[in-house]
């Protein structure tokens, strides 16, 4: 009878510990380009590739959708491009149950240009380090949309905003790096590389002089035999600077969620942990 009693009381605990509409997927949000989303059709390619890549019932997953508005208010202030409604294709896959390193798969039959090395540079210059993501579109697309989506993805997950300010450093990162491949022909994997190389050696010696950062590019330009221009240089040194300028804001967002990085379950509360402790409770029964 005490056994009974106290199963009872475990399973009341548990009930009022486990969230309301809890399931397997609640750290997994998709976000759709609003163009995308509004085609039956489009957002069936887009779904069939997630389901087929990450193993997940997208329909368990949240979604949001990623409007052209949205993209502008990034890229009218790095590039001054303006998209309408019917060129926001990019989409986004963000798996946080897969937490334990980032990484990101890209489909390169339909991403042309942004590779998963530089949407994982551009998230860890945002402070993002765990998750994994998965990108697509229904045709061929650049991808450099899809980068809003994805920051607006983790956001979901945590409900932690993320700085503007460092929304912004990554997106130019990512905005420089195409505008790069798209202009002068390089290698996408040769800049990612560049690039990472670089923000790494400019993090460790903590410089923030414009000069400076781009008498490290051109000793790495001419390292390797990358072929950029004066003004590729220019504007990705532009670009790490303004990363390296944002550290502070990136290390108070990292220190916001670096314990929900680190959680299992949802909300920090991992089933089999609790089912553990009402067997604990009752003998083991």
């Amino acid at each position: 009878m005490r056994k009974i009693t106290m199963v009872l009381l475990a399973l009341i605990v548990v009930g009022m510990l486990i969230p309301v509409g809890f399931s397997a997927d609640s750290k997994v949000v998709i976000t759709y380009g609003e163009t995308t989303y509004g085609n039956s059709n489009y957002k069936s390619i887009v779904d069939d590739f997630f389901k087929s890549q990450s193993n997940i019932n997208v329909n368990n997953a949240g979604s949001k959708i990623i409007t052209a508005d949205q993209v502008n208010k990034v890229s009218s202030s790095i590039t001054g491009k303006s998209y309408d409604s019917s060129q926001i294709l990019s989409s986004a896959l963000v798996n946080l149950n897969e937490n334990n390193n980032l990484q990101v798969s890209v489909d390169k039959s339909k991403i042309t240009t942004i590779t998963g090395d530089m949407y994982i540079s551009a998230l860890k210059s945002a402070g993002i380090t765990k998750g994994h993501v998965y990108v697509t579109s229904p045709v061929q697309a650049t991808g450099e949309s899809a980068l809003a989506g994805i920051m607006n993805s983790y956001e979901e997950v945590t409900n932690v905003k993320i700085p503007e300010t460092v929304k912004e450093a990554a997106n130019d990162e990512i905005y420089t790096q195409a505008e790069i491949v798209n202009n002068s022909g390089v290698n996408a994997n040769d800049l990612s590389k560049l690039v990472n190389d670089v923000k790494g050696q400019v993090s460790n010696d903590n410089v923030t002089d414009h000069n400076k950062i781009v008498n490290i590019i051109n000793n790495y330009v001419q390292n390797n035999n990358i072929n950029i221009t004066n003004n590729d240089i220019e504007n990705l040194a532009d670009s790490i600077q303004q990363v390296q300028n944002v550290q502070g804001d990136v290390h108070n967002y990292t220190d916001k969620v670096s314990g929900i990085f680190n959680k299992t379950g949802t909300n920090g509360f991992s089933i089999d942990g609790i089912i553990d402790w009402v067997k604990s409770l009752v003998g083991g029964i």
